[in-house]
């Protein structure tokens, strides 16, 4: 009896091991390491307490930074959690099904190439000379709105977020799909009978069902706009002058250029905060996440 009591636990000692080694064992590290100001290239280190994370709260940079990201989630929301459930919409509604599988296709694909092939393509695309954007632009006739995309600090982080947005959205919008296939079809059929149109379908019958997605999809977006870090750096590498910087470029920024490691700890560890912070009050808020 007491064996098969701990059988249980014997399966999964292996994945909490994982768990213990490979997640919360770096996070108290990097704990400790955020308290010392020290150096990769130096074993010596000194205790500064949280000296870092005043300075941190202080640093202009920072607030930029923060400020980036919080561009880019709300940006994300919009786009990849809203855009992402409106297309699953149309391509799950019947008079779009014999076509849904091109579609899915098309909009997945982005998903699956590499971050840095579609940033070396749209680096082409925003190019200030023959960049495929401007000269879209110039060719309808709107060439007072041509510019240097990536290199005026005024549209730089926006160049950086659109390309997410059209990597991303193929991958939220799968995920939607997944979720609609699984309405049973006759709340449709009622609410069709009840001569409900297909707008009111869509925000009276998809929408409510498909809540536990569109908490999951959401903290995946939110997630990944506060950790955000290759497109920046492949596009803009935070610049000009700090315009486009995300967190995790200054992160980056700070623990290999500048050699400051305890200060990217401390990044890292806000970013960490920001992140437990924004899924603990969506689950709180969305009253979801049960199943």
């Amino acid at each position: 009896m007491l064996q098969r009591k701990f059988t249980g636990y014997l399966y999964v000692l292996p994945c909490f091991l994982m768990i213990l080694i490979f997640i919360y064992f770096p996070i108290v590290q990097n704990i400790e390491f955020s308290l010392f100001e020290w150096s990769a290239f130096s074993p010596e280190r000194t205790f500064v307490g949280l000296t870092q994370y005043v300075q941190l709260f202080h640093d202009p940079i920072f607030y930029k930074a923060l400020t980036n990201n919080i561009y880019y989630a709300v940006i994300s929301m919009i786009f990849q959690v809203g855009g992402g459930l409106v297309l699953a919409a149309i391509l799950e509604d019947k008079v779009f099904r014999r076509f849904s599988p091109l579609f899915r296709t098309v909009f997945f694909t982005p998903v699956i190439i590499s971050i840095t092939v579609i940033a070396l393509l749209f680096d082409f695309i925003y190019h200030p000379q023959v960049g495929l954007l401007n000269g879209f632009l110039s060719a309808i006739g709107l060439e007072s709105w041509t510019r240097a995309w990536v290199g005026d600090s005024a549209t730089a982080i926006f160049a950086a977020i659109a390309v997410s947005q059209w990597q991303s959205i193929g991958y939220i919008m799968m995920l939607f799909i997944v979720a609609i296939q699984k309405i049973p079809q006759e709340l449709y059929e009622a609410a069709e009978m009840d001569g409900a149109s297909k707008v009111q379908m869509f925000f009276h019958v998809t929408i409510p069902q498909v809540r536990e997605m569109t908490f999951v999809t959401s903290t995946i977006t939110l997630a990944g706009a506060f950790t955000v870090f290759n497109e920046v750096y492949i596009l803009t590498g935070g610049g000009p002058g700090h315009a486009s910087e995300v967190l995790g470029t200054y992160l980056y920024q700070s623990a290999f250029i500048n050699d400051q490691m305890g200060y990217a700890s401390t990044i890292a560890n806000v970013i960490l905060a920001i992140t437990l912070v924004i899924s603990l009050v969506q689950m709180k808020l969305s009253k979801t996440g049960e199943e």
